[in-house]
């Protein structure tokens, strides 16, 4: 979980969720959103990946990406528990 608040403190990464939000998108398509090198963006999702936010799926000689909702789904989980239970775990 502490990778996937990391990949989250980015605004340049948020964008990314966003876009993919929308629809699954090439390593190029999602570049061309934005104004900073190649290997900038391949940073930006290679943290995604390891925070297991994004999947890639590599067709022909492209890289497809697309959201993993079921970290989404973890985090948001955690914060309705933080939300709702004590330091004990017990509901508030």
């Amino acid at each position: 979980m502490n990778d996937a608040f990391k990949a989250l403190s980015d605004p340049s990464r948020r964008k990314i969720l966003h876009l993919l939000k929308k629809q699954d998108l090439s390593a190029g398509e999602i570049a061309d959103q934005f104004n900073m090198s190649k290997p900038s963006i391949s940073h930006h999702l290679n943290l995604l990946k390891q925070a297991n936010l994004v999947d890639a799926e590599k067709k022909g000689q492209q890289v497809i990406y697309s959201l993993n909702t079921s970290v989404f789904e973890d985090v948001v989980t955690w914060f309705m528990d933080f939300l709702t239970k004590d330091e004990e775990g017990e509901t508030k």
